[in-house]
């Protein structure tokens, strides 16, 4: 084992381990009420609260001891799953939702708000409880029976902010020249490094995404609250409230303090009833500290090999595709694996999925802003594969355009909210000419060149005429590619001819629709049900995620003995993608300062790396969309 990852596993073990002791009252002293089989076997109401405090795409191991950071974030899966419980179960009258920073993306969003719709639907209260309140978690709980605040809180319901990064005028100040062309006069990604602001097309796109996505969120906002579009409106120009105003605005219900508010529930369900903050989690490992038998014997449960047993019951299997696609893998590098899809491990669970025969149907979780075009490529046939076999379901997150609409194009049915961004059918190439940059160094190199275009590839200069028309001609029969295996995908249900909708034009998912890029707004949720009702798999199925996430002991034994080769396929080969150090360690402290920017940064940094390797992306423009 790699000794720096097992000393700070071990540390941060230790350190758990002393907080547990700490707690060790309290663990074992519980009263009744706070233990799930006391409330069963009494009948007491039980009010699940549910905390939000972000919301990953990607499903992580339920048996982690600990977890690096901070806490483990829940997965949109995951919490869709609780609430549903929540919703047909008899003993639940009503639920808590407490908000803390919920990160939630905008498509994740919608679909929270429509199982909180089901859960009222069910005849049961939501209840609300805050001290802050903000324009999108306005939106996601407004919907909600009733909004509490605490006396002075305030709300920031300001509207919609977002930005777009060009870079331009740091490669002009450090001496590096940009070479970007693209298909289509609306593929604005490579602006971010040829202009200092959008060009005419991409302003005018830009306008009519954030339109809808804006249009989308008031109009969330005024049905929640039950008032009009004009009201909800208002509020937005209006910004800022405290809680008492907000109450007096119709905009909340009631202001008080958390005890006020618990007291208030009890009044309501029962002066005994239960507020259950890990309902529908499973139970994690329970410690006998008062033993030391009992501290050895969860430290050899936490050691041993614990791989859980492979499930034969019939089910629907989800692939998560989560961030820039990219070839190869990440070798390891923490960087990437959080912000990018690679196509080895895309394709290895694609094939997975395909292989289990247990895995009736399989749903296809997207959420890309694209990336590389080979990579897409490898994870489009690796669909076919699956759609080949069984019931394959596209479901989109926040964002699946360029790349990430590449590889929905195995599928005959694609699901997107309507929030989503998708579109942006085109193809960007280009490269940095560097030598400017190393005069000023100091620094120069003198080429030797053999072949007309053997200078293509290289930094030395600018495309010449000769590259140019060599890159336009690779570009072109890319963008044919991209362009036929759409038309292939969804037919006659495009409602426009392909160029018309092609050209790197950007679309939300409503938009989307109506031009028949997509086929029905939906969440991951109503994607499993569907493929379920497409395979005629029975009620009570299993909902299985492929790879399934890996606990804390294999995550430490697979950096021992580094990746596994299946010995079925062979890998493209490409590098491995790199960040420089300097910027692995500076980004995620610039995080704290400065979130919505170093996320753009992170994103500018993995469409260079895709560049640097193919010289053309499927990707689309970067837009810092706030939440």
């Amino acid at each position: 084992m790699k000794p720096t990852l097992f000393l700070t596993a071990t540390a941060a073990f230790l350190l758990n381990f002393a907080a547990l002791s700490a707690d060790e009252t309290a663990t074992k002293d519980a009263p009744e009420k706070d233990k799930p089989a006391a409330a069963k076997k009494t009948g007491k109401a039980v009010i699940p609260v549910f905390r939000l405090t972000g919301i990953s795409e990607k499903p992580v191991a339920e048996d982690m001891p600990f977890s690096f950071g901070g806490s483990t974030p829940e997965s949109l899966h995951s919490l869709l799953t609780r609430l549903e419980k929540v919703a047909s179960d008899d003993k639940v009258p009503a639920m808590v939702l407490e908000l803390s920073n919920a990160g939630l993306g905008r498509a994740q969003l919608e679909e929270v708000v429509r199982a909180i719709k089901k859960i009222e639907a069910a005849d049961k209260k939501v209840h609300v409880h805050t001290d802050i309140f903000t324009t999108g978690q306005l939106a996601l709980l407004g919907n909600a029976s009733e909004l509490s605040m605490v006396p002075t809180g305030y709300m920031f319901i300001t509207g919609m902010y977002g930005e777009q990064i060009f870079l331009r005028g740091m490669l002009d100040k450090i001496g590096v020249v940009p070479d970007y062309f693209t298909c289509g006069d609306y593929k604005s990604a490579g602006e971010m490094f040829m202009r200092t602001s959008p060009s005419e097309n991409a302003a005018a796109m830009s306008k009519w995404l954030y339109d809808g996505l804006y249009d989308n969120m008031v109009e969330t906002i005024a049905e929640g609250r039950g008032v009009s579009v004009k009201t909800a409106t208002e509020w937005i120009d209006e910004g800022v409230f405290t809680a008492e105003r907000a109450v007096k605005k119709g905009i909340i219900d009631v202001v008080e303090h958390h005890q006020g508010f618990e007291d208030r529930l009890k009044k309501l369900y029962g002066d005994d009833l239960k507020f259950d903050r890990r309902y529908g989690k499973k139970s994690g490992s329970q410690i006998d500290l008062s033993s030391p038998f009992g501290v050895m014997n969860f430290y050899a449960e936490l050691l041993a090999p614990s791989t859980p047993r492979k499930s034969t019951k019939p089910g629907v299997g989800i692939v998560y595709l989560e961030g820039a696609i990219m070839p190869g893998s990440s070798g390891g590098n923490p960087f990437l694996a959080d912000s990018a899809a690679f196509a080895d491990t895309i394709r290895k669970a694609l094939d997975e999925a395909a292989e289990d025969d247990a895995i009736k149907a399989v749903v296809f979780r997207i959420n890309s802003p694209g990336g590389s075009a080979v990579a897409s490529e490898v994870i489009l046939n690796a669909t076919k594969r699956v759609a080949a076999k069984k019931p394959f379901v596209v479901s989109m997150g926040d964002v699946a355009a360029s790349g990430g609409y590449y590889v929905a194009c195995g599928t005959d049915t694609i699901l997107a909210e309507e929030s989503t961004i998708t579109g942006s059918i085109g193809v960007v190439v280009g490269k940095f000419a560097t030598t400017a940059m190393w005069d000023k160094l100091g620094i120069s190199f003198t080429p030797i060149e053999r072949g007309k275009n053997a200078g293509m590839l290289s930094s030395a200069a600018v495309f010449s005429d000769s590259e140019r028309a060599a890159m336009r001609s690779y570009m072109d029969e890319v963008y044919e590619v991209f362009k036929g295996h759409v038309t292939g995908a969804r037919g006659d249900r495009l409602k426009k001819p392909i160029d018309d909708l092609a050209g790197g034009r950007v679309y939300t998912g409503q938009q989307a629709l109506e031009l028949g890029l997509v086929d029905r707004i939906g969440g991951l949720h109503d994607a499993v049900v569907l493929a379920a009702e497409k395979a005629d798999l029975k009620p009570g199925y299993d909902t299985r995620i492929v790879p399934r996430p890996k606990n804390f002991m294999e995550m430490l034994m697979s950096d021992l003995a580094g990746p596994k080769d299946d010995g079925k396929h062979l890998s493209l080969g490409q590098t491995e993608a790199t960040v420089p150090p300097v910027l692995q360690v500076a980004l995620p402290l610039l995080q704290n300062i400065d979130p919505s920017r170093v996320t753009a940064i992170k994103q500018a940094l993995l469409q260079l790396t895709i560049l640097q390797h193919e010289k053309a992306s499927l990707t689309m423009p970067i837009l810092s969309l706030g939440k």
